[in-house]
């Protein structure tokens, strides 16, 4: 998978690609990320890709001409599947969002700063608007590098144990169960017994009555509609 993201501020997306399981997907070439200035599409020598918005207002806004340069440029070299734009506004991250896009090649996404980016871009370029919350960032250089975290450990051969994902939390609307390890007693606590009994099925019943009860407790809108 080649993923492009555009940005104001390529330093702050260094660090989460450099390190842990997104490090590993790129060295095995499973995954490619690029991250590109956005200044490098400026309108003039100053570096300018934002300005005053129409009608008035506090906060600046991301122009046009870089923005569709720079989507317009990198579009010559490989067709995307989907452009991406970061925003509080846009459909709300979920695994099977997540899921999707991890079958997908070539991905493009545009972290928004200031007030946002020109709505023309949105509405000519912008085939997909993704929100990790319900809650405003500075900017969406985060919620890039969350994005690109939750699709790349899905690509086949990145997690050393690939059924791992599949056991995720959200997966199957259900959270994960408790998890333990050793030691067996500690401090008087124990791991249940049926976790060291070696029967298989009774653990993953275990499991996914575990599952069942902890999202029922802490997050019963995801079995709205499921019928559990």
């Amino acid at each position: 998978m080649h993923i492009d993201i555009l940005t104001v501020l390529p330093d702050l997306l260094q660090s989460p690609f450099e390190h842990s399981i997104m490090k590993r997907a790129q060295d095995k070439g499973l995954l490619t990320v690029r991250v590109h200035h956005l200044r490098k599409w400026a309108v003039n020598e100053y570096g300018q890709i934002d300005d005053y918005q129409y009608g008035g207002g506090a906060g600046m806004v991301m122009m046009c001409e870089p923005l569709a340069k720079a989507i317009e440029e990198l579009s010559q070299e490989r067709s995307y599947d989907e452009i991406i734009y970061l925003t509080p506004d846009g459909e709300r991250l979920n695994q099977g969002i997540s899921n999707q896009l991890s079958l997908k090649k070539n991905l493009l996404m545009i972290c928004g700063h200031y007030k946002g980016i020109d709505e023309r871009i949105r509405t000519h370029f912008v085939t997909k608007e993704i929100s990790i919350g319900d809650y405003v960032l500075s900017g969406g250089e985060l919620a890039a590098a969350v994005l690109v975290d939750s699709i790349g450990r899905l690509l086949p051969g990145v997690l050393n144990d690939e059924t791992s994902a599949l056991f995720d939390s959200f997966q199957d609307n259900l959270l994960a169960p408790p998890v333990y390890t050793r030691p067996v007693d500690f401090r008087g606590w124990k791991v249940p017994d049926v976790l060291m009994s070696g029967d298989h099925r009774k653990i993953e019943e275990w499991r996914h009555e575990q599952s069942l009860e902890r999202t029922q407790q802490r997050r019963p809108d995801l079995l709205e509609g499921s019928g559990l």
